[in-house]
């Protein structure tokens, strides 16, 4: 996939790397050294909270490089009249604590317009509302539970708890669902067993799960949950065995699951293991995901989109070391909805200043445009608007896309 003709000196040109002892921290100097561009005014800072380190670092690097990719294209561009842009990572390690000091290091610099992130849900409730302290826009590339944005009461009485929120993907509560149908409707399992890791996305996503499955008609035979650093996965196993499941519903992410599908099948538990977006990449597979498990994601496959032909062509070109995964593309999409609008926000002779967050955000919020994904916009609670999502099935060693739609009712 990798491009050997990518452009090496504008990488080498644009390529600032500031590495801050003692912290999480990489500020990244976008490319694009377009002469032409006025960037009299100085740099603005666009932050990105997801993990660069630990079991989940191959969805945060896809996040990361993908938002420096249009940052890089912005400079190129003369996106944001006066100014150059730089990037600025933090590594959360999926942590929750972690998130919320690399939050506080970002709003510490007035320079920050906006953020991308986070990538797991547990992590954006914590950051979420420090970056709201300090007014500053927030769009997720990958963050699916549903309360984030429309609060506790999301299916009765939802109620947005932070204006300067917006995500750029579906929620659980049609990606539960979704995955029901296809489980129950389409591949006939009747009696499921019910594994999550007990966090915020595992338990959000598996509940909306069982609510369908069980309307359509299936037994949840047996529940259990693992921990997050769990390795031996023999007692959950041994749990849920005894109930005869026909298929497993694991709530949680591909470090545990891949080793539990394997484990279940070494126990003579071989049965098709099925997750949501946070299973779907590479490592399940390398990880003990076996043949026949599935996962949903969100979103269409990007590699298939005619949309996303141009970022996938200008990913490859810049050579990354990692791929996009899962939430390349969205996290793409999550930041030119952040450089379009502080754009729009500042004019041609506009001057940044904290008087125009407000407006950012209230700009973010009428954000349109056709990104990588599709459509990209905003409901009132920030949710977006494009529901797509995608069944995959482990075929021949590798993820293939099984089914693409939204989730009915």
């Amino acid at each position: 996939m990798r491009n050997q003709t990518v452009k090496a000196a504008v990488l080498v040109a644009g390529a600032l790397l500031l590495a801050a002892c003692g912290t999480n921290k990489e500020e990244t100097g976008a490319g694009g050294g377009n002469q032409a561009c006025d960037q009299s005014k100085g740099t603005l800072v666009i932050g990105v909270i997801a993990p660069q380190s630990g079991g989940l670092s191959a969805l945060g690097l896809g996040i990361k490089n993908s938002a420096q990719l249009a940052a890089d294209q912005a400079n190129e561009k003369c996106a944001v009249k006066g100014y150059k842009l730089a990037v600025q990572t933090e590594d959360d390690q999926a942590t929750a604590q972690v998130g919320a000091q690399a939050a506080t290091r970002l709003s510490s610099n007035a320079n920050v317009v906006g953020v991308v992130g986070t990538l797991n849900s547990s992590v954006a409730q914590s950051v979420q509302p420090i970056l709201k302290g300090k007014n500053i826009v927030m769009v997720s590339p990958a963050n699916t539970n549903p309360s984030l944005t429309r609060g506790a009461e999301y299916g009765t009485a939802p109620k947005r708890g932070f204006e300067n929120y917006f995500r750029v993907c579906a929620t659980d509560d049609l990606q539960g669902p979704f995955a029901a149908k296809y489980l129950v409707g389409k591949a006939g399992k009747k009696n499921i067993a019910i594994i999550t890791d007990g966090k915020t996305y595992g338990k959000g996503l598996a509940a909306e799960f069982q609510k369908q499955a069980e309307k359509d008609g299936a037994k949840i035979a047996a529940q259990g949950t693992v921990g997050e650093k769990d390795t031996d996965f023999a007692g959950v196993i041994g749990t849920i065995k005894g109930s005869n499941p026909d298929a497993v519903y694991y709530g949680g992410e591909y470090p545990q699951a891949g080793p539990l599908s394997k484990q279940m099948k070494d126990a003579g538990l071989n049965i098709p293991v099925m997750g949501g977006d946070g299973i779907y990449d590479d490592k399940f597979i390398d990880l003990g995901g076996k043949e026949g498990d599935l996962a949903t994601s969100v979103g269409a496959p990007t590699d298939t989109l005619p949309s996303a032909k141009a970022f996938v062509d200008a990913y490859n070109a810049k050579n990354y070391k990692d791929k996009f995964s899962a939430y390349g593309a969205f996290s793409y999409d999550a930041t030119n909805a952040i450089i379009a609008s502080l754009g729009k926000t500042l004019g041609d002779a506009g001057t940044w200043g904290d008087d125009k967050r407000a407006d950012l955000i209230k700009n973010v919020g009428e954000y349109s445009a056709q990104g990588a994904t599709g459509e990209i916009k905003f409901d009132q609670y920030g949710d977006s608007t494009n529901k797509l999502l995608t069944v995959y099935k482990v075929t021949a060693g590798k993820w293939a896309a099984d089914e693409t739609g939204t989730f009915g009712g």
